[in-house]
């Protein structure tokens, strides 16, 4: 059975001492520590994951926080603090290509994302078969250019009701609005059909094949209000060459997709992603 533990995420200004103080604290309670990770940045930033075993901790879960405190004052910390045992509530969010969405859904069923999908969201009915084979709410909410703004309101009330910790774009071919954004801030991934940034626009393989490519990408990343350019998470390639057609670039690069962007996901569950300005520390 899993442990259950705590995550400690921190960012500050690299300082003698910090690493001693925070290790001096876990175990002066008890704690024994499971992960400890840390990374020193040229610009004299300081960045650490830590996780540690709650069985014999002798501070309560809900204390730990207001008990770290002051040694986060002390060191000027950006911080925050995970728990193992806690579910995170996921919505996808899906148009009409289906690759990723069933991805999502088969690692979800079994066990290999540390999440519950409480419910799925479209702009077209194309995927409502496989929310119902799989037993997930489907709301359908077409979008207009007239209506788009409406809508989005709509399916933030949602997202806000089922108490939403991640929204995970799976090929959903909308713009998200700024509001939306704001709503579900570093809670939204997306997956980009290449290496970012290259091949904008439509029929991104189409694009490649012309060009004669000789690697294709994917790349999944937080969504912030400019777009395709968030943080990134992950990204995988794979080779192509001259006796690739179209259809095998789009069969590669689907692959790479639900790939990418499924281990994206992973991380954000497993609360291995600190977001640093416009750049991402994933810890092993």
């Amino acid at each position: 059975m899993k442990k259950q533990s705590a995550i400690l995420f921190l960012s500050c200004e690299d300082r003698k001492g910090i690493v001693a103080e925070i290790t001096h604290f876990i175990t002066m309670y008890e704690g024994n520590i499971l992960n400890c990770d840390q990374h020193y940045d040229e610009s004299g930033m300081f960045f650490m994951r830590v996780e540690w075993d709650l069985t014999d901790f002798a501070i309560p879960q809900k204390k730990i926080e207001s008990a770290f405190e002051p040694i986060a004052i002390k060191f000027e910390m950006d911080w925050r603090l995970e728990f193992s045992t806690r579910q995170a509530k996921m919505a996808i969010l899906v148009s009409k290509y289906d690759h990723c969405l069933y991805e999502l859904i088969l690692k979800n069923r079994a066990g290999e994302h540390n999440g519950e999908i409480k419910l799925i969201i479209s702009n077209h009915e194309d995927c409502r078969p496989i929310a119902e084979y799989f037993n997930i709410p489907f709301y359908c909410f077409p979008v207009t250019k007239d209506t788009k703004t409406e809508v989005e309101k709509q399916e933030i009330a949602l997202l806000r009701k089922e108490k939403i910790d991640l929204v995970v774009l799976a090929r959903y071919m909308q713009i998200l609005s700024g509001s939306f954004i704001e709503a579900f801030p570093r809670k939204i991934i997306n997956i980009h059909h290449s290496f970012l940034p290259a091949f904008v626009g439509a029929k991104p393989y189409h694009q490649a094949f012309s060009r004669g490519v000789k690697l294709i990408g994917a790349t999944s990343h937080y969504v912030t209000e400019d777009l395709d350019q968030g943080p990134i998470i992950a990204q995988d390639v794979a080779r192509v060459n001259h006796r690739d057609n179209v259809s095998d670039l789009v069969e590669k690069g689907r692959n790479l997709e639900k790939n990418v962007l499924s281990r994206g996901v992973r991380l954000h569950l497993e609360h291995k992603v600190l977001v640093f300005g416009n750049k991402t520390i994933v810890f092993d």
